[in-house]
């Protein structure tokens, strides 16, 4: 099953960018494809943008225009660039497969406060 490594959260002011970083492991990456999700407080955990390793891309709508999800095949990292940011982004994001893995296979996720 997947391993997964998630950094790059933070505190950011309404409008500005993130950059999230996912390492994985334990899969023949480049047969997968890898999404990022997000779980705010409260709510259950949602997709956000996935991407397979020939380039397809979905988006949540609520993202649309401001995330973008790439990948490194040869180095197994998957990125989320996160620009005009808003405070309903407030969320732990985490990276997986797509469809999700199974519990085990979730990493500690990392937070991205979005707040003046």
């Amino acid at each position: 099953q997947v391993q997964v490594v998630e950094s790059g959260g933070g505190l950011v002011q309404p409008g500005g960018s993130l950059r999230l970083a996912c390492a994985a492991s334990g899969i023949l990456f480049n047969l997968y494809k890898m999404a990022w999700y997000r779980q705010a407080p409260g709510l259950q955990r949602e997709l956000v943008a996935s991407k397979n390793s020939v380039g397809s891309t979905n988006y949540t709508d609520s993202v649309k225009g401001r995330f973008t999800i790439f990948r490194d095949n040869a180095k197994k990292m998957v990125y989320l660039q996160m620009n005009s940011l808003k405070p309903e982004d407030t969320a732990v994001y985490y990276c997986n497969t797509h469809p999700g893995g199974s519990p085990a296979s979730w990493g500690q996720g990392t937070q991205v406060t979005v707040s003046s």
